[in-house]
């Protein structure tokens, strides 16, 4: 019944085989055991995104009406893209704006931004300095919803030569309706 060959190993060799066969049994376990956990924990992963992606769907059915009408207002509300003179138009606003509250508005500049399915974007980058109460007016002036302006960036910091001066760095955008609004 027992191999030739392993009759033939002295008392040493014949452990030393059973300790290597048990190392090679413990090793293949740790691999497989490893790749089945491993493998739970990727199906638990994804079914906690599955489980957050239907809740967010059952809020979308949930409010349907909502974005329904939200959609309405967009599409009849949101401006279009004449030209890349829109931009100044922006720069125009903001330094109205600004004026109105005695902002000091420093480094303007204008540009075309993105153009997503969702809209597309003139902006205006400023800087300012002024006290608080002021910029906080300001910052709230200009982004009205009904105007479509945005601020994509803000950087806003204490004066360094006067404490009582806030110093800004803005991004403002305007988001025109895309040049092909989905029909739905």
């Amino acid at each position: 019944m027992i191999p030739a060959w392993y009759e033939r190993m002295n008392r040493r060799e014949r452990i030393l085989s059973w300790i290597v066969a048990g190392a090679l049994i413990v090793l293949l376990n740790l691999v497989i055991w490893s790749w089945l956990f491993g493998a739970l924990g990727r199906a638990r992963a994804q079914l906690v995104t599955r489980q957050a992606a239907r809740a967010e769907q059952a809020v979308y059915i949930k409010e349907r009406d909502l974005w329904t009408k939200r959609d309405q207002w967009l599409t009849q509300h949101q401006p279009a893209l004449k030209n890349a003179a829109e931009a100044s138009t922006l720069l125009d606003q903001v330094k109205e704006v600004a004026g109105k509250y005695n902002i000091l508005i420093e480094n303007p500049a204008i540009g075309s931004g993105e153009t997503t399915p969702n809209h597309q974007t003139v902006f205006a980058s400023i800087e300012t300095k002024s006290p608080w109460p002021p910029l906080v007016h300001f910052l709230y002036d200009v982004q009205q919803p009904e105007s479509f302006v945005v601020f994509e960036n803000v950087s806003l910091m204490i004066d360094s030569g006067d404490p009582t001066m806030m110093r800004g760095k803005f991004k403002i955008a305007r988001w025109f309706a895309p040049v092909q609004r989905k029909k739905g």
